[in-house]
């Protein structure tokens, strides 16, 4: 039976698709079969042939070297570096949930562990003319626990708190933090992480370097935090 858990992020930028590489590639390298999934995806360039390459899949795959082919990873693909809800307005093929969770459920039934990355932050909209779909919707509907990526620099106390509560709030379960462009040593970095943990409750998972290949966390621990 496969297992999956969803990456959301603070804000966008903020490494989401850089950290999930990392992660799929931990459990490529511990023997796992490991896949990634992804509702919708902004802000992709062309082929030659005019059809849209799904950017973050490709990093991801690349970055984990799984096998697992570009088309399964992701249903809705847009060129516009706009949230989903605004591509889909000027592109059209606008989100629909069951696409996604249809997509979804061929992914499961190929592999053990789904890492599925969302949209921008939690309060990402996917869809809003044709139907009201945010990103928490997509979780719900998905029945995933999350892992919130922040950046470990200034502001990020603010971010994540204002994230986790509204997780919270809204019946999101949180697995953990994982802090992104860390320098050991920072003060302040160090201080962040501290308040951040404090003030919500969340524990960190991993402090990810700028430019590092591999996750510094346990593999058993990892995988235990799928479900």
């Amino acid at each position: 039976m496969s297992k999956s858990i969803f990456i959301t992020g603070t804000g966008t930028d903020i490494g989401k698709t850089y950290v999930t590489g990392l992660i799929v590639k931990k459990l490529k390298e511990a023997g796992e079969n490991a896949a990634y999934y992804k509702a919708a995806m902004s802000g992709n360039d062309r082929r030659a042939d005019g059809s849209l390459i799904p950017g973050d899949a490709l990093f991801v795959k690349k970055t984990s070297g799984i096998e697992q082919p570009l088309e399964q990873m992701c249903p809705y693909i847009y060129e516009n570096a706009y949230s989903p809800h605004l591509a889909s307005r000027i592109e059209g093929n606008p989100v629909e949930m069951d696409v996604v969770k249809e997509g979804y459920k061929n992914v499961c039934e190929k592999y053990d562990y789904i890492t599925m990355e969302g949209s921008g932050g939690i309060l990402c909209p996917i869809c809003f003319d044709e139907a009201k779909i945010q990103l928490e919707d997509i979780i719900h509907e998905l029945d995933m626990p999350s892992i919130i990526i922040a950046d470990a620099g200034l502001g990020t106390i603010n971010s994540v708190v204002l994230t986790v509560e509204y997780m919270k709030s809204h019946d999101l379960p949180i697995k953990g933090i994982i802090f992104n462009n860390y320098h050991p040593g920072n003060v302040m970095e160090d201080d962040n992480i501290f308040m951040c943990e404090y003030m919500t409750g969340i524990k960190t998972l991993a402090k990810v370097k700028k430019y590092d290949k591999e996750l510094d966390i346990d593999v058993e621990l990892l995988k235990g935090l799928y479900s």
